[in-house]
């Protein structure tokens, strides 16, 4: 759809196309789609549909699934419609919330509930007990169980590791880390994916496979209908794992090592029949996952070296006491 934008944001002549966005407030879980065709008119609207008060201005747009910021007009033409904008007013801070689908809008009141409903409580323990057991598991879990982690009270994970508030706090900041580390390289993997489709646009290269293409499409859409069925028929993935890998921008970071370690295992071409994606860039998905568990595995290895190599140096002096005591006696 093709309209003229306000007389404030576009030139005379210009014409931008509309993109379809869907608004809400911070923690709510009241959504308005509205439509703009750019990052300050669609501030504008927010303001109005979302009854911002004028005072609470400059607002700040993030993306509802990760909280990147928005406040590029060329990122914001790049993202695809029905995007989810969250409008924080100036006092206001975007916080993680590990959500798929229409969680994203429940409020920090309602999570509590559901929480004790769900039996979500349980499960932080559940994480807590195997962080107790190799603290270097922490590399192996899933954004999710460090985010269930970082969201328990001190106090109650401290009960439940058995130590002190101070040292469960590090922890905790530590956790945070982590999960801030995997964010950045999501954010990266993004941006990096934005230029390549730049690129692309710019190029003919493209252009010329669509028209070599066109003359057999008829044909291999039917052999490949055959073929999808077959191979879809083949995979083993979970739901949830297949919605990390067609969401997220670095899926490799979102998935735990047990769900990294399927996706390397399953067959490229019946993955990439039930993700709709061609094989390069099914290999490549498989390639991304196979170098992050090793990676973490070896992060893993590391940390039980020095682990085994400092319970010997604190063995050491008692040796070296008794060496001594042989020295010294004449027999």
């Amino acid at each position: 759809m093709e309209a003229t934008g306000d007389s404030g944001t576009v030139e005379a002549g210009e014409i931008r196309s509309l993109k379809a966005c869907l608004l809400r407030r911070n923690r709510t879980r009241e959504q308005h789609g509205v439509a703009a065709s750019s990052l300050e008119e669609l501030r504008n609207k927010a303001c109005d549909v979302l009854a911002i008060d004028k005072s609470l201005t400059p607002v700040t747009l993030v993306l509802a699934e990760d909280g990147t910021i928005v406040d590029d007009d060329d990122y914001f033409l790049c993202l695809p419609s029905n995007t989810k904008f969250v409008a924080l007013a100036s006092n206001e801070k975007w916080k993680y919330s590990n959500s798929d689908g229409g969680t994203a809008w429940i409020s920090q009141e309602s999570f509590e509930v559901d929480e004790t409903d769900s039996g979500a409580g349980l499960k932080w323990k559940n994480v807590a007990r195997q962080l107790k057991g190799d603290l270097s598991s922490i590399l192996l879990l899933s954004e999710e169980d460090l985010q269930v982690l970082i969201d328990v009270p001190c106090p109650d994970l401290a009960q439940e590791l058995c130590q002190s508030c101070a040292a469960v706090q590090g922890l905790q900041n530590t956790l945070q880390r982590v999960l801030d580390q995997r964010e950045e390289a999501r954010q990266s993997r993004q941006l990096l994916q934005l230029y390549l489709q730049a690129l692309d646009k710019e190029g003919s290269i493209l252009s010329r496979q669509e028209e070599s293409k066109a003359a057999f499409g008829e044909e291999a859409d039917a052999v490949d209908t055959g073929i999808s069925r077959e191979c879809a028929s083949q995979i083993t993935l979970t739901s949830q794992i297949l919605s990390a890998l067609q969401e997220k921008a670095a899926p490799e970071l979102s998935l735990s090592s047990q769900d990294l370690e399927l996706v390397t295992k399953e067959d490229p071409q019946a993955l990439a029949t039930a993700l709709h994606w061609d094989i390069k860039k099914t290999e490549a998905a498989q390639q991304a996952c196979t170098q992050e568990l090793s990676r973490r595995l070896q992060q893993t290895q590391s940390l039980c070296s020095l682990r085994t190599l400092s319970a010997r140096k604190s063995s050491l002096p008692g040796d070296l006491q008794g060496t001594k005591r042989a020295k010294q006696d004449p027999a």
